[in-house]
């Protein structure tokens, strides 16, 4: 396998939240995107399922080859990490392209959740099956370099048979089903 992409030096958290129990959490959390994405969700918050161009083509293309669509509502998915939120916008930034032809860049918004809302942020259990698959391995190899990164030993985790806080405390993967208002939200600027 290539080298694994590494976050610019201003997404670069890893020293400040990995430890040897994994990664730390608290009210703040990061959501990876496309930079032509965050004046939308900057204005109207982060919805569930909220890509909707990358949907009404889904469903375009469902429509033209005689298949039914029935979107699904998806949660919205966080990180307690900047860098692994940048893995994310990079793979958003792929499926757009590939979608729209379009120049986009990754972006990268911090997220703070008032008590009640921080409290639905769960460990995403469902990326187990991500995770067995080629974007999944690209991941792990990602977080892999992270913990070396940090003189740590790589996230040693058995996808199927890991408990619930090992999705987020190990692999930092984490979603809320709730939509999350504007005000909750900022964008992270490398001249911050």
């Amino acid at each position: 396998m290539s080298d694994p992409i590494r976050p610019p030096e201003h997404l670069n958290d890893g020293q400040a939240l990995l430890g040897e129990r994994g990664f730390t959490t608290g009210h703040r959390w990061y959501h990876g995107t496309s930079s032509a994405l965050v004046d939308p969700i900057l204005h109207a918050g982060l919805k569930r399922s909220g890509d909707r161009e990358m949907q009404a083509a889904t469903e375009k293309t469902m429509a033209t080859i005689g298949n039914s669509y029935q979107a699904t509502t998806e949660p919205v998915y966080l990180t307690p990490s900047k860098a692994l939120a940048y893995y994310w916008a990079l793979q958003t930034v792929r499926r757009r392209r590939l979608r729209f032809g379009s120049d986009e860049q990754p972006a990268v918004l911090s997220v703070t959740l008032p008590d009640d809302l921080n409290g639905q942020v769960k460990p995403d259990v469902g990326a187990a099956t991500l995770l067995l698959v080629g974007e999944g391995e690209a991941y792990m190899a990602y977080v892999a370099r992270i913990y070396q990164d940090c003189g740590l030993a790589g996230p040693d985790i058995d996808l199927m048979k890991a408990n619930r806080l090992e999705y987020l405390q190990t692999l930092g993967m984490a979603y809320i089903d709730s939509d999350i208002d504007a005000a909750h939200l900022a964008p992270v600027r490398d001249d911050a």
